[in-house]
């Protein structure tokens, strides 16, 4: 088995800011880390390649400065991992991203051997647009698999998976034919610690970089800026609420009943528009 993971590297969220007068992000000297939702992809690949046997690849397209989240996956026991870098790659939105990757997910079902599952986070929390798995999966003909909690089932003999997928107002449960891409919700597992064997291998291990020509990708123009649709007209921060939390004094209540009442002293129609809406359930 053959398992693709997609990762990115993101500038730390809790550290970014935004210049006040072009409104765009500052990045320079902004730490970066690996997409907090990936991690949860990561591990769910590992998993199942512990269980199940096979080789786990991790893929990300960015600067040469990213083959150091690369490194940081091999850490957890990832197999393999592949940069995809090229100046064709800059200012990519995410149509041009996905067309990318999944010319390098091809490009390495012919290279290391044919790949089953895709993995992604569900979404980036640089840009949270949770669209580039969907992408991938449109582009290589997969099953796409969203927002998915749970691996339940897997038959690699009988090709298939069986995974718990979370839905408005309930939990999917859906059978799919592999290969297929997955892209997995937050909370799902909890990375692992990497090994210190794991830790030595990733620091010696060479990170495979492939440029545009490398990864076959056919057209140049369909990735980068040119082959970005997507136009940002500006980034700015929320402004700052100047009203101040309210502190409820249960005063005898129960503290649940005194914070309801509490709202519904402040939004008096509120508790009207509840019990209509109660109504029709």
């Amino acid at each position: 088995m053959h398992i693709v993971v997609c990762i990115k590297q993101v500038p730390d969220s809790a550290q970014i800011r935004v210049h006040p007068v072009t409104n765009t992000i500052m990045r320079q000297g902004v730490p970066t880390i690996i997409n907090p939702y990936d991690l949860f992809a990561v591990e769910e690949a590992l998993r199942l390649r512990d269980k199940f046997g096979g080789e786990v690849t991790i893929l990300t397209m960015g600067p040469p400065m990213a083959a150091d989240s690369l490194r940081k996956a091999l850490t957890f026991g990832a197999d393999r991992a592949v940069l995809l870098t090229d100046r064709f790659f800059a200012g990519s939105d995410t149509l041009a991203t996905s067309f990318a990757l999944s010319s390098a997910i091809t490009r390495i079902g012919e290279v290391f051997g044919a790949v089953d599952i895709v993995f992604t986070g569900k979404q980036t929390i640089d840009g949270d647009t949770a669209q580039v798995g969907p992408g991938i999966a449109k582009r290589l003909g997969l099953t796409q698999l969203t927002y998915v909690a749970k691996v339940a089932e897997l038959d690699l003999d009988g090709r298939s998976i069986e995974v718990h997928r979370r839905a408005e107002g309930g939990v999917q449960v859906l059978k799919s034919p592999l290969p297929c891409l997955i892209t997995m919700l937050e909370g799902t597992n909890e990375i692992r610690r990497g090994s210190m064997m794991d830790a030595l291998r990733a620091a010696r291990a060479d990170v495979v970089s492939w440029s545009a020509k490398d990864a076959g990708i056919p057209d140049v123009t369909k990735c980068g800026l040119r082959g970005s649709p997507t136009v940002v007209k500006r980034v700015f921060a929320p402004t700052p609420r100047a009203e101040k939390a309210q502190f409820v004094d249960p005063a005898g209540e129960p503290p649940a009943d005194a914070l309801i009442n509490a709202i519904f002293k402040r939004a008096p129609k509120l508790e009207a528009e509840l019990a209509e809406l109660s109504r029709g359930y």
